[in-house]
């Protein structure tokens, strides 16, 4: 088992990687969680696979153990399905000291901690990813929310799990579509922080397309450190954090027009390539990094062009992002492979070229 932290200054706690759930019990343990109500939040995809596993190594642990399942998709990633879980909480009297767990991808994961957030000014959660994507990003850093309105994550909080236990044997039950779309999501932190760890992905992306334990785990731990070391410096996207949005604000508006039926690490890599891009017209990369960028998504047989929507679509959509402020669509940008930085004086002129690089014909 791999073991790191999360600390933000305000509260500190741990991540564990693991290819099982032997140590489970002990890090709720660890945690002070047990002898109280758990309720197990998953989706129609997640549960048939492993709730049954995990309610299994929870009862006996806690006074009550519940779950409730919705489904999935990011379809139902909205306000109407967290009132459907307050009515549960209060069904199955949940209180104050009761736990929420997240067992699931992203979507479970951010609706779990919203609700989590909210339900009687806050109740302890945990974090059980079981996607790549989620695994190597979104189950860590306190990011919680629903899309509202058509825009993705428009509502929602900064709130903190009180642990993440990653079982990275659930990787063999994903579609490769899903694990290519996490796979998307770890390669950014090789662009925004750590260009010795994008060199290991070059290096190593037989493995790690294959899902070698050894590699996948490798990928996994030194994406949560990324997240881990950013968020502990900027627990609220004051500043540095950020830029772990490389490819964010173009991806999450290609996300949102195709009516989420592409995956969010889709919709990033195609993002990362505008995100490329923008950073080439200002001089600070070669192109021949775009390229390079490309042949690597293309290997792990993600997108790498879009079709179905125009330039001003995608660019009319990007003012709907969270990270636009005042009408000023901020970009994250690269100073070099490895560094990223925040633009806030992108042209519409370089937005819609860097758009238009990723549009087909």
């Amino acid at each position: 088992m791999k073991v790191l932290s999360v600390d933000t200054g305000r509260t500190v706690y741990p991540i564990y990687i693991d290819d099982n759930y032997d140590a489970l019990i002990k890090a709720f343990e660890d945690a002070g969680l047990t002898d109280r109500s758990l309720c197990i939040i998953t989706d129609t995809n997640v549960a048939p696979y492993y709730l049954e596993r995990v309610e299994g190594i929870l009862k006996g642990h806690f006074t009550k153990v519940c779950s409730y399942i919705f489904d999935a998709g990011e379809n139902s990633k909205n306000l109407e399905t967290i009132m459907d879980f307050y009515k549960f909480f209060i069904e199955n009297h949940l209180d104050r000291k009761s736990v929420l767990v997240a067992l699931g991808g992203g979507v479970v994961g951010d609706m779990c901690g919203f609700a989590a957030a909210t339900y009687m000014r806050g109740i302890s959660f945990v974090q059980m990813p079981t996607t790549l994507l989620s695994q190597v990003d979104s189950s860590v850093g306190g990011k919680t929310g629903v899309d509202f309105m058509g825009n993705k994550n428009m509502i929602g909080a900064f709130y903190q799990p009180e642990f993440v236990y990653i079982n990275t044997d659930t990787l063999k039950t994903l579609p490769y579509r899903e694990v290519a779309a996490g796979i998307a999501e770890a390669v950014k932190y090789g662009y925004i922080i750590d260009k010795d760890f994008l060199d290991y992905f070059t290096e190593n992306r037989e493995k790690i397309k294959d899902l070698d334990s050894e590699a996948i785990n490798n990928v996994i731990y030194l994406s949560c450190k990324a997240k881990a070391d950013v968020v502990g410096q900027d627990e609220k996207e004051q500043g540095l954090r950020a830029i772990l949005n490389f490819g964010h604000t173009f991806g999450h508006a290609i996300e949102t027009l195709s009516d989420f039926t592409m995956l969010h690490g889709e919709c990033v890599g195609i993002g990362m390539l505008s995100g490329l891009y923008f950073s080439a017209q200002r001089g600070m990369i070669d192109e021949k990094e775009i390229e390079k960028c490309e042949d690597l998504l293309k290997f792990f047989e993600l997108p790498v062009r879009i079709k179905d929507y125009s330039v001003a679509d995608i660019h009319k959509q990007m003012f709907n992002d969270k990270k636009t402020k005042n009408g000023v669509i901020n970009i994250v940008a690269l100073e070099k492979i490895g560094k990223a930085y925040i633009d806030k004086t992108a042209t519409e002129t370089e937005i819609e070229n860097a758009v238009k690089y990723v549009i087909e014909g």
